[in-house]
């Protein structure tokens, strides 16, 4: 296990209870699995999401496109007066909204206890283009749950946290362009006979509390039952007590989880299509053009790919970062 939390720690036992039992055939999850521990925050049911698919355009939503930059970055230390980046720079440190236990994007490593990962790799970009220093970070870690209200009582300046940009979110928020594409797929444990959400049917499936995932299962026609947990690794302690059936998440955070219990697999067509920005405070459009600079910045020097074939390997043919799309 490379993350050292709690959770991680959790996790690490789990894997051992679960691993001395692998003889014995996979079950569905019953009322039996309640007796054992869970993680806190559980909710099982969930309740009811009314929320409208990630892909409902709306009224000329196109939730891809966000503000073109305009013109070169200013020299870092040399934010334009006035300028939301000119407030973050007299603040002293960029307030970044993360999650802590997202093995490959955002989690403490086992050596030196500091946060790295893919997401990391762009907050410290952004923080470079600022301050000229990488590290004038402050990391706040955040439940799923949490990436709308933070940016909303202005405790952060902005989320990075694999969040799915929606036609409804963009209503409450706004995001950079996207860094990264990925779809809602399913981990299951290996065994089970599950291949998809049709073979869930009445069975539990936990995703994180706040996310798409939730309402997604709600909706599936072979009528799941939906599980929240305040983060996936929750989840993933969850599936290897076999107190839920499946996990349900985009599959780039599903592959992270896989690599940390390889007695799961991921199963299933995408049923999804979610790009993931970086969330800011509505109205701060002068943040928004910055932040899609430094992303094309990324994309032009080779420093997403490199970063992404760090954390997620290459499959052979170079990674390509997600085109980036305007709406002005």
């Amino acid at each position: 296990m490379t993350a050292v939390t709690f959770r991680g720690l959790a996790i690490v036992l789990a894997v051992v209870l679960v691993g001395g039992c692998a003889a014995a055939p996979d079950r569905p999850a019953t009322t039996d699995s309640l007796s054992m521990p869970r993680p806190l925050g559980v909710q099982d049911p969930a309740p009811p999401v009314d929320a409208p698919p990630a892909a409902d355009a709306g009224a000329g939503c196109d939730r891809r496109a966000s503000l073109r930059p305009r013109g070169p970055l200013p020299p870092p230390g040399q934010m334009p007066a006035g300028s939301t980046m000119a407030r973050i720079a007299r603040d002293g440190r960029l307030v970044v909204g993360i999650d802590q236990d997202a093995y490959r994007f955002s989690y403490r490593d086992a050596e030196g206890g500091q946060l790295v990962g893919f997401e990391i790799d762009i907050a410290r970009r952004i923080a470079a283009a600022i301050f000229g220093d990488p590290d004038a970070i402050h990391y706040r870690a955040i439940t799923t749950a949490d990436r709308v209200p933070v940016l909303r009582r202005g405790e952060v300046h902005m989320v990075i946290r694999t969040m799915t940009m929606t036609c409804e979110r963009w209503r409450q928020v706004a995001f950079s362009t996207e860094y990264l594409s990925s779809g809602q797929r399913l981990l299951v444990r290996e065994g089970s006979g599950i291949r998809g959400l049709p073979d869930l049917g009445g069975r539990k499936v936990c995703a994180s509390n706040g996310s798409s995932s939730i309402p997604n299962i709600q909706r599936a026609p072979s009528r799941p039952i939906a599980v929240s947990a305040p983060l996936l690794v929750d989840c993933l302690v969850l599936l290897q007590q076999h107190q839920v059936d499946a996990i349900s998440s985009i599959d780039t955070l599903l592959a992270t989880l896989a690599a940390q219990d390889p007695n799961t697999r991921i199963v299933g067509d995408r049923i999804t299509d979610d790009p993931a920005g970086i969330a800011m405070p509505s109205g701060s459009d002068d943040l928004v053009r910055f932040v899609n600079a430094v992303l094309d910045g990324m994309r032009r020097d080779g420093t997403w790919a490199a970063s992404y074939a760090r954390w997620f390997g290459n499959t052979g043919s170079p990674p390509r970062p997600p085109a980036p799309r305007y709406r002005d």
